[in-house]
């Protein structure tokens, strides 16, 4: 697996639905970028002024909620992910 270095999270993103409520299918470039995933790896942290490790506020396993176009898409073993900053995380979804 990938091993995200400093306060980089990596997210598998939640695949948007491909039908309206209406019944219709939407083609690929007519859905919206998805906004929420969980992540799967979660850096050591980011480094303040002092070189002191800031423990990140999320965790493996979290279902969050982050910018529309944050993050760098990977693909590894056939899978799409999103490697991002923490501060593009902007919710935990409970």
């Amino acid at each position: 697996m990938l091993k995200p270095l400093g306060d980089r999270i990596i997210v598998k993103v939640q695949e948007e639905e491909e039908q309206t409520v209406g019944g219709i299918v939407l083609a690929s470039n007519a859905k919206e970028k998805p906004q929420t995933g969980e992540i799967v790896a979660v850096g050591e942290g980011a480094l303040n002024d002092k070189g002191d490790r800031i423990k990140p506020s999320v965790a493996k396993g979290d279902k969050v909620l982050f910018d529309k176009y944050a993050g760098s898409e990977v693909r590894y073993d056939d899978q799409k992910y999103l490697v991002l900053h923490e501060k593009d995380i902007m919710a935990i979804v409970e």
